[in-house]
């Protein structure tokens, strides 16, 4: 995976996000056109972040009446987010934007509002109605809305922010596909990764191996109908059919060589394909492609730079 540069996302401080930029935004606006109604604009700020930081204290704290105490502080900072909402619906009908600039910024204000009102539903349902909000509803960043939570098991981490990245190298470690991944892999995805290859390099593929994530008895099947020697382990329990499988030298040989994918990711990572600090979709997807590319370079550099050390030392031995 690549992470996002984000902070770690909850309702509450989404709510917050979108709160100040819709303060923000309105300001900078009003002064295009010498507009009043946000000349107290800072005051606007210190009133909703004390709210958020008050929700903020009383849900890491403990103590006595604490389910009282959550209650009140969620009260009064949806409260305080509800008066600048009205205020900023009567800001957005009294404004017309008059340049290209203007419009831009309007936009912009327009999905910050969005924003503020989808969070004070969501804030209202969970603390206040007692909802288990669906992760279908959720965002995680207001700035990097591509942005998914993954949670890949890791010990002491509840989850990681970013998008998945799926990569195919080939007998010589070069990174042949890259592909982000919207949504969690399966049995479909990999045939069509399978019919991409298949396509693009015809017969010269010998061998095609997948992670144990992808694995059915269905895609299994499907694969070896693609590319024959098609590696991917059995999920749990294998059958006495498939253990035999598993078992001979080519599957063995085949699925040890694709281990050193593992190695790939390994020296992706290193190399800054951790975490993408450009901001926007199109940013990001631009940083994974460098990325890539980059590696396939030094990967290319470091196998002529092999071919002039082994010719090298032949004409040393020539001469010898």
């Amino acid at each position: 995976m690549v992470k996002t540069n984000v902070h770690f996302p909850t309702d509450y401080n989404l709510l917050w996000d979108a709160a100040r930029k819709c303060i923000e935004i309105s300001r900078c606006l009003a002064k295009t056109q010498n507009l009043e109604g946000w000349r107290k604009a800072l005051d606007w700020k210190k009133r909703v972040k004390a709210a958020f930081r008050k929700l903020q204290k009383t849900k890491r704290s403990g103590g006595t009446n604490k389910g009282f105490r959550l209650k009140y502080a969620t009260d009064n900072y949806l409260g305080t987010a509800k008066m600048l909402q009205k205020k900023v619906v009567g800001f957005q009908a009294g404004f017309t934007p008059k340049t290209l600039s203007q419009e831009l910024t309007f936009a912009e204000l327009k999905y910050y509002f969005e924003m503020l009102g989808k969070h004070i539903d969501l804030v209202e349902r969970r603390l206040i109605k007692g909802e288990k909000i669906p992760h279908s509803e959720k965002l995680f960043s207001l700035f990097e809305p591509h942005t998914k939570w993954i949670s890949k098991g890791k010990a002491g981490v509840i989850a990681e922010f970013g998008e998945k990245h799926l990569i195919v190298t080939d007998q010589n470690n070069f990174i042949i596909l890259n592909q982000i991944i919207a949504d969690t892999p399966d049995a479909a995805f990999a045939i069509d990764i399978a019919k991409q290859l298949k396509n693009q390099f015809g017969n010269r593929i010998a061998s095609l191996s997948f992670d144990k994530g992808f694995s059915s008895k269905e895609i299994i099947e499907d694969l070896e109908s693609i590319i024959p020697n098609a590696i991917i382990k059995q999920k749990g329990k294998p059958t006495k059919e498939r253990k035999e499988i598993e078992g001979t030298e080519n599957f063995k040989t085949l699925n040890s060589a694709h281990n050193a994918v593992g190695s790939n990711i390994n020296q992706l990572t290193y190399h800054g394909l951790d975490k993408c600090c450009d901001k926007g979709k199109i940013n990001f997807n631009k940083y994974v492609s460098l990325a890539v590319l980059s590696y396939n370079l030094h990967g290319l550099g470091s196998l002529v730079k092999k071919d002039i050390e082994k010719k090298r030392t032949k004409k040393q031995q020539k001469v010898a």
